[in-house]
Protein backbone atom coordinates (compact mmCIF):
# COMPACT_ATOMS: atom_id res chain seq x y z
CA UNK A 1 0.00 0.00 0.00
CA UNK A 2 2.78 2.67 0.50
CA UNK A 3 5.03 4.05 -2.74
CA UNK A 4 8.80 3.15 -2.01
CA UNK A 5 11.74 5.03 -3.12
CA UNK A 6 15.76 5.75 -2.40
CA UNK A 7 17.25 8.78 -3.68
CA UNK A 8 21.62 8.90 -3.74
CA UNK A 9 23.14 11.94 -4.24
CA UNK A 10 26.44 13.47 -5.05
CA UNK A 11 28.18 16.57 -4.03
CA UNK A 12 31.42 18.88 -4.40
CA UNK A 13 32.42 20.79 -1.72
CA UNK A 14 34.55 23.65 -2.10
CA UNK A 15 37.26 23.10 1.02
CA UNK A 16 38.11 27.34 0.92
CA UNK A 17 34.37 28.24 0.40
CA UNK A 18 32.98 25.87 2.18
CA UNK A 19 30.41 26.06 -0.43
CA UNK A 20 28.13 22.87 -1.31
CA UNK A 21 26.84 21.93 -4.91
CA UNK A 22 24.98 19.11 -5.62
CA UNK A 23 26.38 17.18 -8.70
CA UNK A 24 24.45 14.41 -9.21
CA UNK A 25 21.17 13.10 -7.98
CA UNK A 26 19.81 10.34 -8.60
CA UNK A 27 16.70 8.43 -7.55
CA UNK A 28 14.77 5.01 -7.94
CA UNK A 29 10.64 4.64 -6.97
CA UNK A 30 8.53 1.96 -6.85
CA UNK A 31 4.95 3.52 -7.11
CA UNK A 32 2.96 0.52 -8.02
CA UNK A 33 1.71 0.80 -12.18
CA UNK A 34 2.46 4.03 -14.47
CA UNK A 35 0.03 4.88 -16.13
CA UNK A 36 1.12 8.20 -17.82
CA UNK A 37 5.39 7.62 -17.46
CA UNK A 38 6.55 11.19 -19.06
CA UNK A 39 4.45 12.98 -16.46
CA UNK A 40 5.38 10.44 -13.25
CA UNK A 41 9.29 11.27 -14.30
CA UNK A 42 8.22 14.67 -13.86
CA UNK A 43 6.61 14.86 -10.45
CA UNK A 44 9.59 12.69 -9.28
CA UNK A 45 12.20 15.15 -10.95
CA UNK A 46 10.77 17.83 -9.42
CA UNK A 47 10.18 16.42 -6.08
CA UNK A 48 13.35 15.82 -6.05
CA UNK A 49 14.66 18.99 -7.25
CA UNK A 50 12.03 20.33 -4.17
CA UNK A 51 14.39 18.31 -2.04
CA UNK A 52 17.58 19.66 -3.35
CA UNK A 53 16.07 23.04 -2.11
CA UNK A 54 14.83 22.13 1.27
CA UNK A 55 17.90 20.28 2.19
CA UNK A 56 20.56 23.49 0.79
CA UNK A 57 18.24 26.91 -0.22
CA UNK A 58 14.93 27.08 1.49
CA UNK A 59 14.73 28.95 4.69
CA UNK A 60 11.77 31.29 5.78
CA UNK A 61 13.62 33.87 8.28
CA UNK A 62 11.26 35.12 11.01
CA UNK A 63 11.58 39.01 12.65
CA UNK A 64 11.91 37.27 16.43
CA UNK A 65 10.43 40.89 17.52
CA UNK A 66 7.08 40.60 15.37
CA UNK A 67 7.26 36.86 14.12
CA UNK A 68 6.68 38.57 10.18
CA UNK A 69 8.76 37.17 7.57
CA UNK A 70 12.10 39.03 6.91
CA UNK A 71 11.93 36.72 3.32
CA UNK A 72 8.61 36.60 2.14
CA UNK A 73 9.81 37.73 -1.69
CA UNK A 74 11.30 35.56 -4.12
CA UNK A 75 14.82 38.15 -3.47
CA UNK A 76 15.05 36.39 0.18
CA UNK A 77 13.79 33.30 -0.35
CA UNK A 78 16.03 31.06 -2.81
CA UNK A 79 15.11 28.23 -4.23
CA UNK A 80 16.19 26.11 -7.00
CA UNK A 81 16.77 26.43 -10.52
CA UNK A 82 17.73 24.42 -13.60
CA UNK A 83 21.40 25.68 -13.12
CA UNK A 84 21.61 24.34 -9.33
CA UNK A 85 21.66 20.67 -10.32
CA UNK A 86 23.56 19.79 -13.44
CA UNK A 87 22.20 16.04 -13.76
CA UNK A 88 19.22 14.32 -12.10
CA UNK A 89 17.75 11.38 -13.12
CA UNK A 90 14.00 9.23 -11.64
CA UNK A 91 13.89 5.69 -12.44
CA UNK A 92 11.03 3.82 -11.71
CA UNK A 93 10.64 0.25 -10.70
CA UNK A 94 8.19 -2.45 -11.74
CA UNK A 95 5.30 -3.09 -9.41
CA UNK A 96 3.08 -5.26 -9.11
CA UNK A 97 0.48 -4.45 -6.32
CA UNK A 98 -3.34 -5.64 -6.74
CA UNK A 99 -4.13 -4.80 -3.41
CA UNK A 100 -3.91 -0.75 -3.14
CA UNK A 101 -6.66 0.11 -5.72
CA UNK A 102 -8.24 -1.83 -8.61
CA UNK A 103 -6.03 0.07 -11.12
CA UNK A 104 -2.64 -1.24 -8.85
CA UNK A 105 -1.85 2.94 -9.03
CA UNK A 106 0.24 4.77 -6.34
CA UNK A 107 0.92 8.82 -5.73
CA UNK A 108 4.03 9.67 -6.96
CA UNK A 109 3.73 13.73 -5.80
CA UNK A 110 5.54 13.36 -3.11
CA UNK A 111 7.49 10.61 -3.07
CA UNK A 112 10.78 12.32 -4.58
CA UNK A 113 11.19 15.17 -1.73
CA UNK A 114 11.36 12.59 1.05
CA UNK A 115 14.64 11.27 0.86
CA UNK A 116 16.46 13.88 -1.57
CA UNK A 117 17.25 16.06 1.49
CA UNK A 118 18.76 12.89 3.30
CA UNK A 119 20.72 11.59 0.98
CA UNK A 120 22.28 15.40 0.13
CA UNK A 121 23.17 15.15 4.18
CA UNK A 122 24.47 11.96 3.37
CA UNK A 123 26.78 13.07 0.71
CA UNK A 124 27.59 16.09 2.71
CA UNK A 125 29.04 13.87 5.26
CA UNK A 126 31.08 11.39 2.88
CA UNK A 127 32.43 14.84 1.53
CA UNK A 128 33.19 16.55 4.41
CA UNK A 129 33.42 14.38 7.83
CA UNK A 130 30.66 16.50 9.18
CA UNK A 131 26.74 15.35 10.35
CA UNK A 132 24.28 17.69 9.67
CA UNK A 133 21.08 17.22 11.30
CA UNK A 134 19.31 20.34 10.43
CA UNK A 135 18.22 22.24 6.94
CA UNK A 136 19.39 23.80 5.31
CA UNK A 137 22.88 23.47 5.54
CA UNK A 138 24.60 26.94 6.17
CA UNK A 139 28.56 26.91 6.07
CA UNK A 140 28.76 27.15 9.88
CA UNK A 141 27.27 23.52 9.98
CA UNK A 142 30.65 22.36 8.05
CA UNK A 143 33.03 24.60 10.34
Amino acid sequence: MFSHGAVFAEVAVDPDLLQIRVTRLIGAFAAGRIINPKLAESQLLGGMIWGLGFALQEEAIHDPRTGRAVNGDLAGYHVPVNADLPMIEALTVPEEDPFVNALGVKGVGEIGITGSAGAIANAVWHATGKRVRRFPVHVEDLL
